[in-house]
């Protein structure tokens, strides 16, 4: 089973104008002390990419992992129990269970689960869990109670991405 760093950090493409822009932001976080960063990438080759995190309108687990095949990581959005126990069949690596709160880095977002909703999801699992949506240092802590393994963020380490990754990290421990 993998072990995720407590901050799931995710570059969306869309969120830059240059390439350098997303690599300075991408040192930044590194600098920050992150480990682990997803490149969000909606029009982008997938032959590229090293790992891959798919949403419920994407492929099936089962046929990404049958291209990917077993050594990249594979990850599975979730948004209810039902779709957490549905994936959790699967060879996924880990799911992402949200939007915990409300969330602008999507256009169409689904309903907000709240904590309760994480709380959820770790009893339907025992694979590694991340929550995303509307994640930021100050209420971080509060997902990390109600089970979740590790926090996704987008907006929050905008700004300052270095300074704002450790102090994530300090509020994670």
């Amino acid at each position: 089973m993998i072990v995720l760093p407590r901050l799931y950090a995710i570059a969306d493409a869309a969120g830059f104008s240059t390439t350098e822009d997303l690599i300075t932001f991408a040192t930044q976080l590194i600098a920050g002390g992150c480990t682990l960063l997803q490149y969000r990438n909606k029009s982008g080759n997938a032959a590229e990419f090293h790992g891959v995190h798919v949403g419920q309108e994407d492929l099936s687990a089962a046929a990404v992992r049958k291209i990917i095949g077993a050594d990249l990581w594979l990850g599975v959005s979730t948004h209810n129990p039902e779709q957490v126990q549905e994936a959790d069949l699967t060879s996924a690596d880990y799911l992402a269970i949200g939007p915990v709160f409300a969330t602008s880095s999507k256009d169409r977002p689904d309903p907000v689960v709240g904590l309760e909703g994480v709380r959820r999801a770790r009893q339907l699992t025992r694979k590694p869990l991340v929550a995303i949506g509307g994640i930021t240092r100050a209420n971080a802590a509060s997902v990390i109670e109600a089970g979740a393994d590790s926090v996704a963020v987008i907006s929050d380490l905008l700004t300052n991405p270095r300074k704002s990754a450790e102090e994530f990290f300090r509020i994670l421990r």
